[in-house]
């Protein structure tokens, strides 16, 4: 069975309780089983990370070159600085579809720049947990055109 990797960020741990109004009062675990549920339908597994710590996403990055058919990341505050995290994600040849629950575009001005834009299939935000069932979806598009 293929593998998608699943990344989640810094405070993403916190979800539920850190700004429902902004996240809602879905926690992460809750995303996570969804995501997995979206995957087995389409015979993939899931494998999920989440850290608050940038060195251990990127050691994901690339530990799933050799494992993993694509990458769903939802990097929190990292995708408005991580030029590092961006280069890991470059390295990885699948499909890779960057996630936020809110839509930063709509929030501070910080928020507008995606250091992972450039390197990620697509991005899909300010959909909540719709957005990493659409990613699911996405990556198994992407991996039928190869």
């Amino acid at each position: 069975m293929r593998e998608i990797l699943l990344l989640s960020g810094p405070n993403l741990d916190e979800l539920g309780t850190r700004s429902p109004e902004v996240y809602g009062t879905s926690t992460l675990a809750d995303h996570v089983e969804a995501t997995r549920a979206r995957c087995e339908a389409a015979k993939l597994s899931l494998r999920h990370l989440q850290s608050n710590f940038e060195g251990d996403l990127i050691e994901a990055l690339h530990a799933a070159r050799e494992v993993s058919a694509g990458v769903i990341i939802n990097a929190g505050a990292l995708t408005h600085s991580s030029w590092a995290l961006a280069d890991a994600l470059a390295m990885f040849g699948g499909p890779k579809i960057e996630v936020h629950l809110s839509n930063p575009a709509a929030r501070e001005p910080y928020r507008h720049l995606s250091t992972l834009a450039p390197v990620v299939d697509g991005s899909i935000a300010g959909l909540g947990r719709l957005g990493y069932l659409l990613a699911v979806d996405a990556v198994v598009a992407l991996l039928g055109r190869e």
